[in-house]
């Protein structure tokens, strides 16, 4: 597979975002990062911070939150257009997986969302869990989900290893534009690592993806127990330093 450009996800940097929002971007385009994943704007409007990207030399790969799921359907494709988007991505807590009448319902739901948004030429994606991916009823809560609703797209999970990532990739693979990229120990409540100090088998997970589908690997870190701007970089420094992914330096 030919490397895909790397971006990360602007979640893993939310406490220096606070003090800092722009300097946090130019910061992530220092590194080499080829995008960002926002997950709001630091109090900017979606142009002014898609102007922002573009002076930096980036491209907004993806965003969270801008979803009929969360917002009026017209907001969610105005949005999309400003950031340039086709995907706009949503996601759900442990109750709407937790049975399978649950799934059911969480199906219906994105099912209806996805039909809004078709029109505009948008499709929907869900950012994933640990627990979409734990046993319901003989199987895991995703695939029951999948089922249900063949047009959503994903980006799969590892659930602390109690399931083998690439295999889950390879699955899903026809609707996985994106992969998020994250390493730790694969231990509840535990700090993430760097991307490639962990258990993680990212040259298998990539891989495992569609190259004509995957459009990008996105760095994400809910939290570090080192500095998150050094594992920031040590993740785009092993990602495309080990040809896994391509960046601007």
């Amino acid at each position: 597979m030919n490397p895909k450009p790397i971006s990360i996800q602007l979640y893993t940097l939310r406490a220096e975002a606070q003090q800092d929002f722009t300097g946090v971007l130019k910061r992530v385009a220092s590194i080499g990062y080829s995008g960002v994943e926002p997950a709001g704007f630091g109090g900017l409007s979606a142009q002014e911070f898609r102007n922002i990207i573009d002076d930096l030399g980036m491209k907004v790969s993806s965003a969270h939150g801008i979803d009929p799921l969360s917002m009026p359907v017209e907001q969610a494709i105005e949005t999309a257009g400003i950031l340039g988007l086709d995907i706009v991505c949503g996601g759900f807590g442990p109750a709407e997986f937790a049975t399978l009448d649950k799934i059911k319902a969480t199906a219906e739901r994105v099912s209806a969302a996805i039909a809004q948004i078709k029109p505009a030429g948008l499709k929907l994606m869900l950012h994933n869990h640990y627990w979409e991916f734990s046993d319901v009823d003989g199987r895991l809560a995703y695939d029951w989900f999948a089922e249900l609703c063949p047009e959503v797209y994903t980006y799969c999970a590892a659930n602390f290893g109690a399931n083998n990532a690439a295999e889950q990739v390879a699955k899903f693979k026809p609707r996985a534009p994106f992969l998020h990229i994250k390493d730790g120990k694969l231990e509840h409540n535990q700090p993430m690592l760097a991307v490639g100090q962990g258990k993680m088998d990212f040259p298998a997970v990539i891989a495992a993806a569609d190259e004509n589908v995957l459009r990008w690997l996105i760095v994400e870190l809910d939290e570090c127990a080192t500095d998150m701007f050094t594992a920031v970089e040590e993740s785009y420094n092993y990602l495309v330093g080990n040809k896994l992914a391509t960046g601007n330096r």
